[in-house]
């Protein structure tokens, strides 16, 4: 029974990290990627975290290897903080 209970605590505190983690996803649409430079231009909704309203703006990247998996015109959600000073790009998932 104890077990039981653990397993139950332990899936419910990961779903809850997800949820929590997942809040801060916001939609956004890829209107430029210069892998070169390793920047996205992105459009895209309020950044909460950041205190940023919906603007198409560019961006760094926290991997250059997240901009492989995007190109202009795709619907994602993304991830953004300041790193370094920097507004980064630290997560990018497919729209939903």
């Amino acid at each position: 029974m104890f077990r039981k209970i653990v397993a139950i605590a332990l899936a419910a505190g990961l779903f809850t990290a997800q949820a929590w983690a997942d809040g801060n996803l916001v939609k956004a649409e890829v209107v430029k990627v210069d892998k070169s430079a390793g920047k996205i231009t992105l459009k895209h909704g309020p950044i909460r975290n950041l205190d940023m309203d919906s603007m198409t703006m560019v961006f760094r990247v926290a991997d250059p290897a997240m901009l492989d998996t995007v190109k202009a015109g795709d619907r994602i959600e993304i991830e953004a903080d300041r790193v370094n000073g920097a507004i980064t790009v630290t997560r990018i998932a497919r729209g939903r």
